[in-house]
């Protein structure tokens, strides 16, 4: 005997989605300032280490906003437990998604074919992370899916996954990342409860058998606490990353009068690296 259950996305009210949406933000905003780095570090050698730390910011950035915004669903009459091995397993496909459509854009460029296998890769990607992390999800009754909610979300994460790699490659500014990043956050979120939408649940009858409420509680911010501090590591090397001393726009423009001479002449250039000695006379 099995009866529908009262689904709730938004158990602590506005707390979880305003907190998830912060988080999708902030690992977006560290993806597009990684690979912003990326193209300046080509030329030390630093492509591929920027590329995959922009990588895992917004892999994790993504699984951090997914599960925070689980911290708010709550299944009346049932308790919830979680798959530690499955929810483990759905961090690595976020990583590892982000990371094919970052490289594939940042070595390929952004023209339009190289850019929509790389969205349509990742997007699927994310949207695969969002369902495996549900399928860690235990209850004492079954979950349902509405098939056209489905499919609208997967839509969502892959148009929002484009987006986001175009920005990756096309936005360099820091507040035109900033920017970006919000927006980036809104569409990442917007595809995270469109899925929770589709979700209803039918209860068995049978006693509950998952984790309390506060147990489940832990265990989510338990998991949460790795993936928060690779997020906070890499906030701090990209703060105290020697070409954050000037600002993209001094950067890029160019340099003449006096002042140009002063600096071109200050350090001879390296062999193979043309303006080396520009940018380290203006440190």
């Amino acid at each position: 005997m099995t009866a529908a259950a009262t689904v709730s996305n938004f158990y602590y009210g506005a707390v979880t989605p305003i907190a998830a949406y912060l988080m999708a933000c902030f690992g977006a905003a560290l993806g597009l300032r990684c690979t912003t780095r990326s193209l300046r570090g080509a030329r030390r050698g630093r492509k591929a280490g920027w590329l995959a730390l922009g990588a895992v910011s917004i892999g994790c950035g993504i699984w951090t906003m997914h599960f925070v915004g689980m911290i708010g669903f709550n299944v009346q009459g049932a308790l919830v437990s979680y798959d530690p091995a499955r929810t483990l397993l759905s961090l690595a496909v976020a990583i590892v998604v982000v990371a094919v459509g970052v490289f594939l854009v940042g070595y390929r460029g952004a023209a339009p074919l190289n850019l929509g296998m790389a969205g349509t890769i990742t997007g699927l990607g994310v949207a695969a992370m969002h369902y495996l992390g549900m399928a860690a999800m235990h209850t004492h009754g079954t979950l349902r899916y509405s098939a056209p909610t489905v499919a609208l979300s997967v839509l969502i994460a892959v148009v929002a996954a484009t987006a986001a790699l175009w920005a990756a490659v096309s936005v360099h500014g820091l507040w035109s990342s900033l920017g970006a990043s919000l927006v980036m956050g809104v569409a990442v979120t917007g595809m995270h409860y469109t899925g929770m939408a589709a979700v209803s649940v039918d209860l068995n009858g049978s006693t509950a058998t998952g984790q309390s409420s506060v147990g489940l509680l832990s265990f989510l911010l338990f998991m949460l606490a790795g993936p928060l501090t690779v997020l906070l590591i890499a906030a701090v090397i990209v703060m105290f990353d020697p070409d954050m001393m000037l600002g993209d726009d001094e950067r890029e423009r160019p340099v003449s009068g006096a002042r140009g001479a002063h600096r071109a002449t200050a350090e001879p250039a390296e062999p193979g690296v043309p303006g080396e000695s520009a940018e380290r006379a203006s440190w």
